[in-house]
């Protein structure tokens, strides 16, 4: 289930909008900009996917995207866990990473085709949490603030479209405000309860 939680971003104890309605979501984040809709979830992707087996199974939805959007690349991206030490080393740098409030030159749209993960939408003075889930496409427009927390054991497969062909390039705020909002974690525990 798909959760939206929202906090002025200068109070993180304090939820002004907790909802996981997708009419409620899809509303609430098109005022600021924010494109969210819904795809039907394929189930029998292989267990560790190549990213063009995850394109071919989404083949009509990326088509439509891209001939709307106007992406030159897109990719499929994804991250499941492995009980190795290596693996957990990579995990925790990557999360480290898009942890840290930043923004793009290019729009950020992401649909996950299996997992989940959460965006932290810095716009206005709030701070809109997405906890994503497979079937959910969200699109974050060029130059907002925005941060990304894919868990202590990331495991979920994305579709990456970008304008630019370099793809992912953030640049870095140096805000430390993402370390004051729930994390991955505590958004997945609100979701269940």
């Amino acid at each position: 289930m798909t959760l939206l939680t929202v906090w002025a971003d200068d109070d993180p104890t304090s939820t002004l909008l907790r909802t996981a309605d997708g009419a409620e979501i899809t509303a609430e984040l098109a005022r600021i900009g924010v494109r969210f809709e819904r795809w039907p979830v394929v189930g029998d992707l292989p267990a560790e996917p190549t990213s063009d087996e995850v394109l071919a199974a989404y083949a009509e939805h990326v088509k439509r995207v891209v001939d709307d959007e106007g992406y030159v690349l897109v990719d499929a991206l994804s991250m499941t866990p492995a009980d190795t030490q290596e693996w957990a080393g990579q995990a925790a740098a990557a999360r480290q990473k898009f942890l840290a409030e930043h923004t793009h030159d290019d729009d950020e749209d992401r649909f996950f085709a299996r997992g989940a993960g959460a965006f932290y939408l810095h716009v206005n003075g709030r701070v809109y949490a997405v906890l994503c889930e497979a079937g959910d496409l969200l699109s974050v427009p060029a130059n907002t603030t925005h941060w990304f927390d894919m868990g202590t054991r990331p495991d979920y497969v994305a579709i990456r479209f970008f304008h630019d062909e370099d793809g992912w390039v953030g640049d870095f705020t140096g805000n430390r405000l993402a370390e004051d909002f729930p994390d991955f974690e505590t958004l997945m525990a609100a979701r269940a309860g």
